[in-house]
């Protein structure tokens, strides 16, 4: 199972730019090393939605730095 995360494009740094656009053009290659920094996915907040196979789950971020999924 593979979970797709889209980042609104006005927001994108190069950098993310760089990695979204390469984790693309070679997913397979990629499937097993690919990792993305939470500060990344949260972006300052304290939890953000993700859309799997059609199901939102929400992964947010406790007190102590844990990180929690939840559907």
């Amino acid at each position: 199972m593979q979970a797709t995360l889209s980042l609104p494009s006005a927001r994108r740094t190069p950098v993310e730019q760089s990695v979204l656009a390469d984790s693309a053009v070679s997913q397979p290659a990629l499937a097993h090393d690919l990792s993305v920094d939470s500060e990344m996915l949260l972006r300052g907040k304290k939890s953000v939605s993700i859309v799997h196979n059609g199901a939102t789950y929400r992964l947010q971020s406790t007190k102590l730095g844990k990180l929690i999924l939840t559907k």
